[in-house]
């Protein structure tokens, strides 16, 4: 999953990219209202949190701006603890969720993984599909009650597949999405990642549509 994290400070905002790494997001930055607008029109990102409190133009100016053409994605705004008229803003203008500062980084993970199950369509946050679970809480895998062993990278792969059980996802879209911009992306390493989680899975888990991409399929899919 890839996130935009647009914070001005910067003490902040490197402790929030470390906590979001470490949860297994990849994550692109933006210390201005203009560079988080750029990014959120030309890049695909599953989530955005997004402060308020900007310079160059401030955060609820880039929301209204993202959502006026058309883009979707799940916005999670940052407010000051005493500001709730920004909190009421903020939803207005097209947010799905707000924190108030200061918060626990916890809290932060927990609103941003239900903002991107919600976006499509899934409540709980263990997910299913078939014999395999992904709890996306803990960041266990497990097949047929058995925990499956998997790196960082192929645990962001199958929890990409996982939120979207069904779908065909192409090469393309996956590299879009697993990688930050300032990643040296090759669309060939999700083969090799494809292929690795192929041994660790229960067979026909990740179909492969010719000149597609991928489909993860189970009997309990939805």
């Amino acid at each position: 999953m890839r996130l935009l994290l647009v914070e001005d400070e910067p003490t902040l905002r490197a402790q929030l990219r470390a906590g979001l790494v470490e949860a297994g997001y990849a994550v692109d930055e933006a210390a201005n209202g203009q560079d988080a607008l750029h990014l959120g029109q030309t890049e695909p990102f599953d989530a955005v949190v997004l402060d308020l409190g900007l310079p160059v133009l401030d955060g609820l100016s880039v929301l209204r701006r993202w959502r006026a053409e058309g883009h979707s994605m799940p916005v999670l705004i940052l407010t000051a603890r005493d500001a709730w008229h920004d909190k009421v803003t903020g939803i207005d203008a097209g947010a799905d969720d707000y924190l108030a500062k200061p918060f626990h980084l916890e809290e932060l993970l927990a609103r941003v993984r239900a903002l991107i199950r919600r976006a499509q369509g899934l409540a709980a946050p263990v997910l299913q599909c078939g014999a395999l679970s992904l709890d996306t809480r803990s960041g266990r895998v497990t097949s047929n009650g058995q925990p499956v062993t998997v790196t960082s990278h192929e645990y962001r792969l199958l929890s990409y597949l996982m939120h979207r059980p069904g779908h065909v996802v192409s090469r393309t879209e996956l590299t879009e999405h697993l990688y930050a911009q300032d990643f040296d992306r090759d669309s060939n390493t999700i083969e090799v990642f494809i292929g690795r989680l192929r041994k660790k899975l229960p067979p026909d888990t990740i179909e492969t549509v010719r000149g597609m991409g991928y489909r993860l399929v189970g009997a309990a899919c939805p």
